[in-house]
């Protein structure tokens, strides 16, 4: 029974308004703004929210609240021409919250071109030319067929997760970063806020036991390791089943492309990451040099697009697994789990990629997630907008982490070793840096060290004849190396002076093969000392750090082992 404004049937009346899925509309003009939501609500009020926003901004708070209360966006139509944010730039940027909801452009026919390029640059799956008079033949019909394609891979309704935390404690930063590198919606509530001292209160937790996740159940989860806050948030830590075609171990660019072409080609595929698909590169703001792709694509929305693609194919992902061990049992090939899991398969694809070089330097290791991070951080963005940011490393990954953190701190600092950045980064990225203002490059620099009382307050700097100069800092990010995370694999594969993973004609010495190789022929492009353990991306020996590579390598690893399979 429906009952007033003020009754328990108004109450539910909106809580059902608010489960629909939501049709927003962005438009400057108020009076095409009101026009398009009228005649949207017209057909399809009944089943769908229709939202209206007056600008790209307003319309990024409102997918912003929409995505925290985890509630579903369906379509979303942008004017071409709006002051401050084009549509092309505001659905670019709400690819980033809603990846599955569908996206359109208002436009004029002058702009019809504009609108066609659109389509390539950032997925846009319609134009519609202004105005649209009759509705039932210019504007509902290519509705109607966004909505179907929307049904066909909606976005489940997602339950608010809430993360109660403190900024300078790094464990809160590496639950916001688990969380947030797994697409996972979560409200962040520093714990001097109102809400989270009654949340506090309620879980009876107290501010020393920080950080706390509270599920959307209701549980509360103190200080919880990795593994705990997967389960609790819904991803898979458990195999389905106990053997494999292909296990991928490591969810980065290589894993994700040799996961999506193994199963897309029929093999039972298994992914394995200890963190969160994309590795390095989804960590990345902006990748302008991945082909197909000509204003670059963020990380994020790359790796997202990947793990759907190999999702829909098949491939069974685990997070938060750390594989410890592998070994040969006859034609298997056995994974160990750090709590003792085994698991096994016909091959095996190693793509555990690399992470930064820890940076030496006093108080660096006291610091590390109170103000000094590693990779991009992209978490900490909105914390950096009066705060000098500081970056270590002079390739692509510190070029791009550069130019993203420039839009929100008013001075960023980019501190390179060398003698120049034209060595090690591309030419693009070092004319962006150029033409920005507030970026400034500090050749032949190093950190001495390190300082701050709760978290960091500054940076003692070092040139190439020693000294030190002390700068302010709230920030440091640190882009300098390449590790192998390949320690577990010491004694079973071949692997160089710097731990890399020796493959193919690498293996063979003076016409001799590897030590306890059994094949009659000699290792294939690609293939470990262990036959049937194939390697792809960065941590391979003598690999091309690029990210187009890593997904090519991570499809003919996949063409290698339907080889093996079919020899074995």
């Amino acid at each position: 029974m429906i009952q007033g404004e003020d009754g328990v049937g108004a109450r539910e009346a909106q809580v059902r308004e608010e489960q629909k899925a939501v049709l927003l509309t962005v438009d400057d003009d108020p009076s095409v703004s009101r026009a398009v939501a009228r005649d949207l609500r017209k057909r399809y009020g009944q089943g769908l929210r229709v939202v209206r926003a007056g600008s790209g901004a307003e319309g990024l708070e409102v997918l912003r609240e929409l995505k925290l209360r985890g509630q579903r966006v369906a379509v979303v139509l942008a004017d071409y021409r709006m002051p401050e944010m084009s549509g092309i730039e505001f659905l670019e940027a709400a690819m980033d919250l809603f990846p599955r909801a569908r996206r359109a452009l208002l436009t004029a026919y002058a702009d019809t071109d504009a609108a066609i390029a659109a389509i390539n640059v950032v997925d846009v799956d319609h134009y519609l030319l202004k105005p649209w008079d009759p509705p039932e033949e210019k504007l509902y019909p290519v509705v109607d067929a966004m909505l179907e394609a929307y049904r066909r891979e909606p976005d489940a309704p997602v339950a608010e997760t809430k993360v109660v935390g403190n900024r300078w404690s790094r464990r809160s930063y590496e639950v916001r970063d688990f969380l947030a590198r797994n697409a996972v919606p979560y409200r962040w509530l520093s714990d001097t806020s109102p809400e989270a001292e009654r949340l506090l209160k309620a879980a009876e937790v107290g501010n020393d036991e920080l950080p706390v996740v509270i599920t959307p159940e209701g549980s509360a989860l103190v200080a919880p390791s990795a593994a705990e806050l997967a389960d609790a948030v819904g991803l898979a830590t458990t195999p389905a089943t106990d053997f494999y075609d292909l296990i991928v171990v490591g969810g980065g660019p290589a894993g994700l492309g040799a996961a999506v072409y193994g199963a897309s080609e029929g093999l039972r595929t298994l992914l394995v990451e200890r963190q969160a698909t994309g590795g390095q590169a989804g960590q990345s703001s902006r990748i302008e040099n991945y082909l197909g792709f000509p204003d670059g694509v963020s990380g994020a929305q790359l790796t997202d697009r990947a793990r759907r693609q190999a999702v829909k194919f098949g491939t069974e992902i685990l997070t938060s697994c750390d594989v410890v061990g592998l070994r040969a049992e006859g034609p298997a090939r056995v994974l160990t789990f750090d709590d003792g899991r085994e698991i096994a398969a016909h091959t095996v694809i190693i793509a555990t990629g690399v992470s930064y070089r820890e940076l030496e330097a006093p108080g660096v290791a006291e610091l590390t997630g109170r103000g000094v991070f590693y990779g991009s951080a992209m978490t900490e963005a909105a914390h950096c907008t009066d705060e000098d940011v500081y970056l270590v490393g002079g390739a692509n990954s510190a070029g791009q982490a550069a130019v993203y953190f420039a839009r929100y701190a008013p001075s960023v600092t980019l501190l390179v070793r060398g003698e120049s950045l034209e060595a090690s980064m591309s030419h693009y990225l070092i004319e962006q840096l150029r033409a920005l203002d507030n970026v400034h490059v500090r050749l032949r620099t190093q950190v001495g060290e390190a300082f701050g009382d709760q978290g960091l307050q500054g940076l003692r700097l070092t040139g190439a004849e020693g000294g030190g100069e002390e700068v302010p800092a709230g920030h440091l990010f640190v882009f300098i190396g390449a590790r192998p995370h390949t320690d577990w694999l010491e004694g079973v594969v071949e692997r160089d002076e710097h731990g890399f993973i020796r493959t193919g004609a690498d293996l063979v010495t003076d016409g001799r093969r590897p030590a306890g190789w059994l094949p009659d022929r000699d290792p294939w492009l690609l293939e470990s000392s262990l036959p049937g353990v194939f390697v792809a991306g960065d941590v391979r020996a003598d690999s091309v750090k690029r990210v187009a590579s890593a997904v090519g390598e991570g499809a003919m690893a996949v063409t290698l082992v339907h080889r093996y399979l079919g020899a074995s």
